[in-house]
């Protein structure tokens, strides 16, 4: 336990004596904002509140202690109290292992399971979009903010150091998640079950070992949700904190818009009053502008536009023209090139946003000279015109594709983006990249098209050098990952049953004074739990559920694996936490008949 300890001379009274038990409180049940966490004295007490004899105050001055004689004496007096505590870290490491074992051995196997993967491909896995990255292909279509890492790194290593970093984020992810949840009163079993999904689906390894955003995306939405949750009820600071790293994500992937949705939702759940419910959406709301607001001004000096990016209009159009039925929807006769024929609605959302053969991708052909200005106008008015008419079509595509992420097995259904891009291969990745992407003459050559002509260079030397892979593990991440090496989705599929379970508790409220005076801890402490698991479900559902608006592919599902069985796991506990009945107090003991008189005293 801590307590906050005043300066000055050494505290007098019950707090310093133990007399008063009042002063030692269990950290979870004490008000959030009423111990300061950076409060610069605090010591450690015994049970009884007494602090230890054999313990020095850390501000408490010696009687007799001697002025410092020099600057080096005193820095070296600043620095002992750090090494000590270095030294006590270490120390406890072995215990707290042998604590979380389960969680140390699964941390353990996801590092080997990184490992291997690192050893597989060099310099690393490239992905299509890699090239906007690295080259500036196709500008303004996705965020940049990948740039700044990626960047950074490659000043003093190549592509495969950029992949090591990866996999250690993805390690550092599984450890917050389990971190957090065992803060909020997981049962360390569970928790350690919840992070194993990060460790061990290939597909989440497969994305960390792509020189790609996603893993940054992943490790922005939770630290956000980590700072969110460190404390029973995070103070102004750290709302804003956690709103700022939420609000980073959208320069990573588009998609991170949404997640102020669930971090306003958490800051009404947490409740405390009208005032301190305003308070923290307005620290959480300010945080995320304001680093949303950093993004599009550095996106405006560097590049001259003030956007996250120009895809939405494509994004919409790949899926309204995937059901729409052009013989019913009424439309102006300039938007009739924007409908697709059967033969082209069947290749899917993603083939009619991208493809140059698809409507959108031609329709600038067949549009008089004067409205070529208004191209985006015209496609947003289609896109809006079969969402009116047709909602029921445009629902059900929706919910098709949503209820993917549930099948038992992984595979591309007809009209999805081929799944093979997010697999690992036997052989250096390139075919499922189409020509984007080759190898030949022990080189990497990489296609900068425009959907007009050709440009193609080979890969820079300083990022690594010629592809190499190592078969007989390329082969065992292949078998591994196609042979159930996945997060199941009937796992998906409880985790949301009880995450929403969860998500429920978190606004209920204590009925009776019974229940509150026998029950107050049991209830706080299943509401905490329930309170972080709404956060982690409703992150999980709007970040999958609005990228399944616009298109189904497995990459999009792959958020849900940091943020759907935490959320389950938390609701589990928070219904365990909450189905538990409280204990009578127990009965005082008998007094014995001679105990009055052995009390009085002798005349």
């Amino acid at each position: 336990m801590r307590i906050r300890q005043a300066a000055g001379p050494a505290a007098s009274g019950p707090a310093a004596s133990g007399a008063s038990a009042s002063d030692s409180v269990a950290p979870d049940s004490v008000a959030p904002d009423s111990v300061a966490p950076d409060s610069a004295a605090t010591t450690s007490v015994a049970p009884n509140g007494a602090l230890p004899a054999t313990e020095a105050r850390p501000n408490a001055a010696p009687e007799h202690a001697p002025p410092a004689s020099s600057n080096g004496a005193a820095a070296q007096a600043g620095r002992a109290p750090l090494l000590r505590s270095g030294l006590a870290i270490v120390g406890k490491t072995p215990a707290m292992l042998r604590t979380h074992w389960l969680a140390s051995i699964l941390i353990a196997g996801g590092i080997v399971f990184r490992a291997l993967a690192q050893m597989a491909y060099h310099p690393a896995i490239i992905y299509i979009d890699t090239l906007k990255y690295l080259y500036d292909a196709w500008p303004g279509s996705d965020p940049v903010g990948y740039k700044v890492p990626l960047k950074a790194i490659l000043l003093v290593g190549d592509l495969g150091t950029v992949e090591v970093v990866q996999h250690l984020l993805g390690i550092a992810i599984a450890v917050t998640l389990y971190a957090v949840m065992i803060r909020r009163g997981v049962p360390r079993w569970l928790a350690a079950l919840a992070i194993a999904p990060v460790l061990f689906d290939a597909y989440q390894v497969q994305v960390e070992s792509m020189i790609m955003p996603d893993i940054w995306f992943e490790a922005l939405i939770v630290g956000g949700l980590a700072v969110l949750l460190w404390r029973p009820m995070p103070g102004l600071r750290l709302a804003l904190i956690g709103g700022a790293l939420l609000g980073s994500s959208p320069g990573i992937r588009q998609i991170g818009e949404v997640t102020i949705i669930p971090a306003l939702i958490f800051v009404l759940a947490l409740g405390g009053g009208w005032r301190k419910v305003i308070q923290n959406a307005t620290a959480v709301t300010c945080g995320f502008a304001l680093a949303l607001l950093f993004y599009l001004s550095a996106d405006y000096q560097l590049a001259g536009h003030f956007w996250i990016s120009r895809s939405s209009v494509s994004l919409t159009y790949g899926r309204m023209a995937s059901v729409a039925n052009c013989a019913t929807l009424k439309i102006p006769k300039i938007e009739r090139p924007l409908c697709p024929t059967k033969a082209q609605q069947a290749k899917g959302p993603d083939w009619l946003m991208h493809n140059i053969y698809s409507p959108l991708r031609t329709y600038n052909v067949t549009l008089p000279p004067r409205y070529l200005s208004r191209e985006d106008r015209l496609v947003a008015h289609f896109n809006r015109s079969v969402e009116l008419q047709q909602p029921l079509r445009v629902t059900s595509g929706i919910l098709r594709d949503s209820l993917k992420l549930f099948a038992v097995t992984r595979r591309t259904s007809p009209g999805d983006t081929p799944i093979v891009r997010w697999q690992f291969q036997r052989h250096f990745p390139t075919v499922q990249y189409g020509p984007w992407i080759s190898v030949r003459d022990h080189a990497i050559w990489l296609d900068i098209r425009s959907f007009q002509s050709t440009q193609l260079v080979k890969l820079n030397p300083a990022y690594g050098g010629a592809p190499q892979v190592d078969k007989p593990i390329a082969a065992f991440l292949r078998s591994y990952q196609v042979h159930g090496g996945y997060t199941p989705g009937p796992l998906f599929a409880l985790s949301v049953v009880a995450g929403l379970a969860g998500s429920v508790l978190a606004f209920l409220r204590r009925r009776s004074a019974t229940a509150a005076r026998r029950g107050a801890a049991r209830v706080a402490a299943a509401r905490q739990t329930a309170i972080a698991c709404l956060l982690f479900f409703a992150t999980g559902f709007f970040i999958v559920g609005v990228s399944d608006l616009f298109e189904f592919t497995w990459r999009y599902q792959i958020p849900a694996i940091v943020t759907l069985p935490p959320a389950g796991a938390l609701g589990v506990a928070a219904l365990i936490i909450a189905a538990r009945k409280p204990r009578d107090p127990a009965a005082a003991d008998p007094v014995p008949e001679r105990a009055a008189e052995l009390a009085t005293p002798a005349p």
